[in-house]
């Protein structure tokens, strides 16, 4: 019998239970010890059933007389309620089978192959080594994992065995091979169980003898271990198989070949099913090829009572007959366009929260039933648990994608709000009253700067005007073309006062001048075309409507040109910043915001009170300003190169405002931002307010320029290190040579300002 490497060599030896076969040989009972006679004298024909049988067609050959043998061990009464047989541990070798055991097999097909569940070669050897360990040597090394066979039956469904072994019978001899194993083979032994070469280096291979046999019995877990696997499932519920995955198990629970499992999310805020989209769409048998469907439009009365209102299963045995007595049933009608027969929707609640609901459905009338519905109570906590993580996993990614995208708490200082808030719940539910605390951080660094698109407002003004312009003459046009073709209809007084807002665009225009427009032309002249009535007039009107069209037509084409220009502008110069964000927070965290108007601006602070575990020195603030100055003339260059591409080949100027002293910021729950505390710290604030359009002192010349960085800063200290940097930049080839230092002129509240210009080069 071929067991590939194994530290035994097997010998199946019914010795054991012929010595008890003696016994009753010479016993009292006439009846008993002559049959136990007649069975010893076949026997002593077979003296290999004694010493060992170690070759397969032995096996075979005494099959019979064997059954015989141990016909105690295999009461007949019992043949087919058991499934025993007789084996070795961990061997593939089985024989003797009760009657229920042939059927198991004879159902899987004459290719099955009896192997454990993942179990290998390596495992068999080193548990045969714990065997002899154990039995020789006094250790209690517990290596007792539950063993399972999958047996399939005829029609696919897999049933899943527990393997128990009675060893009994078993006995373990040492061989001339076999090695003496000390204490210390044994200590080192058991911390290497993954080292297969010194397992067999100290159980050489058939060095020891095992002799005798093992009676394997099989106990149907099917339930119990596809409930089991389905737990597993669970964890990766989002995985691409999944479905598949929990279809096999439920055909094991149910021994329904082709049953099929759908779910349904429920929306109880909204009341409304979903598709559930756990990572990948699932299969919604109630929903069919709708994304959602109202509750009462999906169900109908019976199975809305049971899901939604009492919360529990609802289960239909003959889909036809249910829909014969319920013939308005919606959801009867949509599953028999399914060819569902039969099915079960159960509710998946928690907190008495419908989250929602499980599908079984099959294709043949009373397979699924209020009978076997019940099945389900072994599996629905755990879906029920593992839907609950699934929705509040996706509920948290909500809350991190409002939190990055719709509010100012970045990650960064995120640690306070949550620390404070964790604080205000303990209180809470100490019985405590309590109040959130302001979010203040002491002593930061700020650091601001700025890429403003230079003429915006000019060239805004412009595309209205062209707008404007050719709205207005058009239409002029169409309402002469309406008095030709209608004599009743006449707009003397519209078109006098069209021509003069026409006349009025000629000039610069004025602040009301476009509302003043818009107004008139909406609440007078659209309103009054609307009302007319004549078929012969509508292709005129239809296709001056057309072209007010904001998003296609002609009459807003170069206020689309114009938003086009400065959302271009604006999204590459905030994808640039927020993507070297990463090393700027890795020099030291940060808190950081920026800003899209007519252009883009960002404000940084740095300091120990908001990454209080980091060590912080004013070093690090000098490689954060020197990483600002780097990344604006990146985004100048880029813009650059955009401008040529873009609608109106804007310019863009570039500002950083250096501010020496440390500040503190607050939080202000009304504006849901970070601003500066207090009226000491408001002079940072006023100077960026009004910085920008600054000029040289004495000049009519602005502070900034295109095609130039500009650097405002108060003290000699801040133009000496500001200098250093330009120089570094100089060297890289990032800016020019020659470099302006001139004053700023006074502004209101704030004077003595300085600044540095130089040219980016491209």
């Amino acid at each position: 019998m071929n067991y590939s490497d194994s530290p035994f060599l097997v010998q199946l030896s019914f010795d054991q239970v012929i010595g008890e076969l003696e016994k009753v040989a010479a016993g009292d009972s006439a009846e008993r010890s002559a049959e136990a006679r007649e069975l010893l004298e076949e026997v002593g024909l077979h003296p290999e059933l004694r010493t060992g049988l170690r070759e397969e067609w032995q096996v075979l050959e005494n099959a019979g007389l064997i059954r015989r043998l141990m016909r105690d061990y295999f009461p007949a009464v019992l043949s087919q309620n058991e499934i025993k047989a007789i084996s070795l541990p961990y061997r593939k070798v089985v024989f003797n089978h009760t009657d229920r055991f042939r059927s198991i097999l004879a159902a899987a097909g004459d290719d099955f192959e009896f192997n454990i569940r993942d179990f290998d070669e390596h495992q068999s050897y080193v548990l045969s080594c714990c065997l002899i360990l154990n039995e020789f040597y006094g250790t209690h090394l517990d290596f007792g994992k539950p063993l399972f066979y999958d047996i399939p039956l005829a029609n696919g469904i897999i049933k899943h065995y527990r393997i128990l072994y009675n060893a009994d019978n078993l006995d373990i001899e040492p061989t001339k091979r076999s090695l003496p194993i000390s204490q210390e083979d044994i200590d080192l032994l058991m911390d290497n169980y993954d080292d297969l070469e010194m397992w067999k280096e100290k159980f050489p291979k058939e060095s020891w003898i095992l002799k005798g046999f093992s009676l394997m019995t099989l106990i149907d877990v099917t339930v119990e271990n596809a409930v089991s696997i389905f737990k597993e499932k669970l964890l990766v519920l989002n995985s691409d198989n999944f479905q598949q995955s929990i279809e096999s198990i439920f055909r094991s629970i149910y021994r329904i070949p082709d049953i099929r499992i759908g779910f349904t999310v429920f929306n109880q805020q909204k009341g409304v099913f979903k598709i559930a989209d756990f990572g990948h769409k699932m299969k919604s048998f109630i929903l069919s090829d709708q994304e959602e469907g109202c509750g009462e439009d999906v169900l109908c009365i019976n199975s809305f009572q049971s899901l939604i209102r009492d919360k529990v299963f609802f289960a239909i045995s003959d889909s036809e007959e249910y829909k014969r007595l319920n013939p308005d049933s919606p959801l009867a009608a949509l599953l028999l366009s399914q060819d569902i027969q039969s099915f079960i929707l159960a509710p998946v609640v928690k907190n008495d929260v419908l989250l929602g609901v499980l599908e079984l459905v099959s294709p043949r009338a009373r397979e699924l039933n209020s009978i076997n519905a019940n099945k389900l109570e072994v599996v629905m906590p755990f879906l029920t648990d593992s839907i609950d993580r699934l929705i509040s996993d996706l509920q948290n990614q909500v809350q991190a994608f409002i939190q990055e995208k719709y509010t100012t708490i970045h990650s960064s200082v995120y640690w306070k709000f949550r620390e404070e808030v964790e604080r205000a719940i303990s209180e809470a539910n100490a019985g405590q009253q309590n109040e959130l605390e302001e979010i203040v951080f002491h002593d930061v660094y700020p650091l601001y700067g700025q890429v403003d698109i230079k003429g915006s407002s000019e060239v805004r003004n412009s595309s209205v005007q062209n707008d404007l312009k050719h709205q207005l003459q058009t239409l002029l046009n169409v309402l002469k073309e309406i008095s030709q073709l209608s004599e009743r209809e006449s707009f003397l007084e519209e078109e006098l006062q069209l021509k003069a807002f026409l006349d009025d665009l000629l000039l610069p225009l004025r602040a009301n001048t476009e509302q003043l427009i818009h107004n008139y032309v909406v609440n007078k002249v659209h309103r009054y075309l609307h009302q007319l009535t004549d078929a012969r007039l509508e292709p005129v009107i239809d296709s001056y409507f057309a072209e007010d069209e904001k998003e296609t037509g002609s009459f807003h084409i170069f206020r689309r040109k114009y938003e086009h220009t400065i959302a271009a502008i604006n999204e590459k110069m905030a994808a640039i910043i927020d993507s070297r964000q990463a090393e700027a927070q890795a020099i030291f965290p940060h808190y950081y915001e920026r800003f899209k108007t007519d252009g883009v601006e960002h404000n940084l602070y740095l300091g120990a009170s908001i990454s209080p575990r980091r060590n912080f020195d004013l070093q690090l603030l000098h490689r954060l300003r020197l990483w600002q100055i780097r990344v604006l003339c990146e985004m100048e260059n880029a813009h650059h190169v955009l401008k040529d591409t873009l609608p109106y080949p804007l310019e863009v100027t570039t500002l950083i405002l250096i501010y020496n002293t440390a500040i503190d910021i607050r939080f202000r729950m009304d504006e849901k931002r970070f601003d500066v505390d207090g009226s000491y710290n408001a002079r940072f604030e006023i100077v960026k307010k009004r910085i920008d359009k600054a000029l040289l002192k004495d000049k009519t010349e602005r502070i900034t320029q295109e095609g130039k960085i500009t650097i405002v800063y108060s003290s000699d200290a801040e133009e000496d290190e500001y200098l250093q940097y330009i120089r570094i930049l100089q060297a890289e080839g990032i800016l020019d040579a020659h470099v302006e230092i001139f004053e700023v002129e006074d502004l209101q509240g704030v004077s003595g300002l300085k600044g540095l210009r130089a040219k980016i080069l491209h």
